[in-house]
């Protein structure tokens, strides 16, 4: 299917993305999560809102992953010319400049497959770091696609060693890395709750001295991407552990402003406070946040 859509005009896909994620909705596809989440991050919205945001969000995810084979076969300069603006160009430039490799950290916001890809459809040398997945045959998409954008793939479960050798080489090192962490994560405010976060990326960045940015980008209208980037430098005067906490939570609160901004594109699919920082209890009303957290 996807190679049959990467032949096909670019509005084929898109109209069949949308109409595959408004059914996905409408079969209860991960919908009572999705609306209850936007709920809680928006708790002053009623809940026609809620509903029409989610519907929104469902036609978005299929979309945009039917945008994907389009990109890939018209290859680097096609992601080029569709990322219409690069707000903070300049950032990302001068921290490769520095010469000591440069770790980014995104979000499940706009499209991030495209969002790796113009790293690379700028000319810089990426690795992407990913970790297993449940299903074998998306994962395998996922790389394949990874692979013809321009980016080499790191396995998350490898040695911290070889996080650091593609950093001493000089290349980018990009963590898609806003889903719940549990026990291992910290805990930073996303939406006024605390979200357990990967810290990997942010400690990554201080032992080796690298630059620290977070990014992304987001559709701003057919088959046209707003990216944008923007530095994260460590606090002075304070201990890993405290730096590594600010960096992660300045970093989910850029994340935070941007799905302010397209609360329609974030992937509110997955549950992002599920973990709950230890000695406290879920915040809510009832056995809604008791169900929740089972």
């Amino acid at each position: 299917m996807f190679g049959a859509l990467a032949l096909s005009p670019p509005g084929v896909g898109e109209r069949l993305g949308q109409a595959l994620g408004e059914l996905a909705y409408r079969l209860g596809w991960r919908t009572r999560v999705v609306e209850e989440q936007i709920g809680r991050a928006y708790p002053d919205r009623d809940e026609e809102w809620v509903q029409q945001t989610a519907k929104a969000c469902y036609r978005h995810l299929g979309r945009e992953w039917l945008t994907v084979p389009y990109f890939t076969r018209r290859g680097l300069e096609e992601v080029r010319r569709r990322l219409v603006e690069f707000e903070g160009r300049e950032v990302l430039a001068a921290a490769y400049e520095e010469g000591r490799g440069v770790v980014i950290v995104t979000g499940h916001l706009g499209n991030w497959e495209l969002a790796g890809s113009a790293l690379a459809a700028f000319g810089y040398p990426v690795d992407a770091v990913m970790q297993g997945m449940m299903n074998p045959y998306i994962g395998g998409f996922i790389r394949d696609v990874r692979q013809r954008n321009g980016m080499g793939l790191i396995d998350r479960a490898l040695a911290w060693d070889r996080l650091r050798e593609s950093l001493a080489a000089k290349r980018l090192l990009a963590f898609v890395a806003d889903q719940d962490a549990r026990e291992k994560g910290v805990f930073v405010p996303f939406f006024g709750r605390p979200a357990s976060t990967n810290r990997a990326p942010a400690l990554l960045a201080l032992r080796a001295g690298a630059p620290f940015l977070v990014g992304g980008a987001q559709r701003v209208g057919p088959r046209e991407y707003h990216g944008w980037m923007v530095r994260i430098d460590p606090p002075d005067g304070v201990e890993v552990g405290e730096q590594v906490y600010d960096m992660t939570k300045r970093w989910v609160e850029e994340l935070e402003r941007r799905v302010r901004l397209y609360p329609e594109q974030y992937f509110w699919h997955h549950k992002r406070w599920k973990s709950i920082p230890p000695g406290t209890e879920p915040v809510g009303v009832g056995t809604r946040d008791r169900d929740w957290n089972e």
